[in-house]
């Protein structure tokens, strides 16, 4: 594609070189993925500056750059306000607005994001449709898998892989939106057409100054279904109305609007739930019918994850049959309330509950069904809002007979501080810490008897510890299916 072409999507610009004859191969933010004929855009970042890497860029082959700062270089410079505002429109142009040509469904809350998504991928391809899915586990393009390293990646790599998508016949795709996407403007250039909220529990105050600045990061999902409407793509704002924030965010939508919930009035709603320990079931009743649900997935909080699923499903005018068989066909998710296989005496579960409000979730539901004691082994991250450790010790000791405090991902703090926000000022005795995690799971496993549950809280599929700026192999189910085989060998 000419520059010239490219540029179009930016109003004003500034540069003082010819670019009618440059053509462009790619876009790169990376100047060490830069390749021949490549426009490097230039983004300041939190701890590296691209603006330091562009002799680099233009060695490796760059044609030209973008920029915000005044810069020297052996290419053509173009010199604009906001690199990464214009990244979002540039990416979209070069890839030929690949979200135009699917559906594109976004999730966006502090809890059950990954669930939804997967349990939507379900629902598309009993219907016999092909899924992208974007999320915190993994990127998918139909039953091909591939790793990522952010919930939402930046606006490049989405263009990008929404354009792969595009040219492997995906026709629905399904995507995780984080707060911190939202507030980036990560997403800028993709049109959702279905947006979903969970709901909203203290999560991510490292980042946000308060909850109310994290709700509105939330809101801006909705707001940005946009403002007018097209009766052959109609969009929906699929919302549970059980959270007290559902108000808000209705108001921030000029969209169709669908509720879930099971204690409110919703137009999804979720009425004679029955929560077992092998299975929950529950009549559904929506605007196209009404329908009993027998899940393999555990637990109120799943109950809610079906119905979002469903609402959006029933956006995207799914039949409620369809729904229906996708929903009972699901057996689960990684490191979503996952089992660990090995033990006959007792249970053992991983999951990916890192914030207080799903970690008493969890903890919920395992004391519903629970013969006898309940064990925990929980941490906190490193690097990460501090202010919910003392709430995450709280809830898991409100809910255990026995806690085992350890470390999670603690990155580059001190596990031992970490703990200590965790325990400091505790007048409960039915803890210990234990700052090694492989430790801690094998002292939990130890103690288990007949009947106990072990619950292994905060990583779930994660297959790593990041300590200091290190990454190790890590995976709690493995870990613990050892420690299972050690207690009964």
């Amino acid at each position: 594609m000419r520059l010239s072409e490219l540029l179009t999507v930016l109003p004003f610009y500034n540069t003082s070189a010819a670019l009618d004859n440059l053509e462009i191969s790619g876009v790169e933010t990376d100047s060490r993925k830069v390749a021949e004929g490549n426009l490097f855009i230039c983004i300041q970042g939190f701890t590296v500056d691209g603006h330091d890497f562009i002799d680099q860029a233009a060695n490796n082959g760059a044609h030209a750059v973008l920029a915000e700062k005044e810069v020297n270089a052996s290419v053509p410079v173009i010199r604009i306000d906001d690199t990464s505002k214009a990244l979002a429109m540039l990416a979209s142009k070069f890839y030929d607005y690949p979200t135009r040509q699917f559906p594109l469904i976004g999730v966006t809350g502090t809890n059950g994001k990954t669930t939804i998504t997967y349990l939507l991928e379900s629902i598309f391809q009993h219907y016999k449709r092909k899924t992208g899915i974007i999320g915190t586990i993994q990127m998918k393009i139909g039953n091909d898998a591939y790793p990522v390293h952010n919930t939402t990646p930046d606006a490049l790599y989405l263009q990008k892989t929404f354009h792969e998508m595009n040219e492997h016949d995906v026709d629905t795709a399904i995507m995780e939106v984080s707060s911190h996407a939202l507030d980036m403007g990560r997403v800028h250039g993709c049109d959702f057409d279905i947006a979903v909220f969970t709901n909203l529990s203290q999560d991510h105050l490292d980042y946000h100054p308060d909850m109310n600045d994290y709700l509105h990061a939330k809101s801006l999902l909705f707001a940005q279904l946009g403002n007018t409407y097209n009766e052959g793509q109609k969009k929906f704002a699929v919302i549970n109305e059980d959270d007290p924030n559902s108000a808000f965010l209705i108001k921030s939508t000029a969209q169709h609007v669908l509720t879930y919930g099971c204690q409110s009035g919703a137009q999804v709603k979720a009425e004679d739930i029955n929560l077992d320990v092998t299975k929950t079931t529950f009549t559904m009743h929506t605007p196209i019918g009404s329908v009993m649900i027998n899940s393999s997935l555990i637990g109120k909080f799943n109950v809610y994850n079906m119905l979002a699923a469903s609402a959006a499903a029933i956006s995207a005018g799914i039949p409620l049959e369809v729904i229906k068989e996708a929903l009972e066909a699901m057996q689960g998710v990684s490191g979503r309330f996952e089992p660990v296989e090995g033990s006959h005496e007792f249970a053992a579960v991983v999951d990916y509950a890192h914030t207080p409000d799903s970690l008493e979730n969890v903890l919920q539901t395992i004391k519903g069904f629970a013969e006898n004691n309940v064990y925990v082994v929980v941490g906190c991250g490193g690097d990460r809002d501090k202010t919910k450790r003392p709430l995450m010790a709280s809830v898991a000791l409100q809910y255990a007979d026995q806690v085992i405090f350890t470390s999670d991902n603690p990155r580059t703090e001190d596990p031992q501080a970490i703990l200590d926000d965790m325990t400091k000022g505790l007048n409960e005795t039915h803890f210990s810490v234990i700052e090694n995690r492989k430790d801690a799971i094998f002292h939990a496993i130890s103690l288990a008897k007949k009947g106990d549950i072990i619950l292994i809280a905060g990583k779930g599929h994660e297959t790593y510890q990041d300590i200091g700026r290190a990454r190790y192999d890590f995976d709690d189910r493995e870990v613990a299916k050892a420690a299972i085989q050690a207690k009964e060998n």
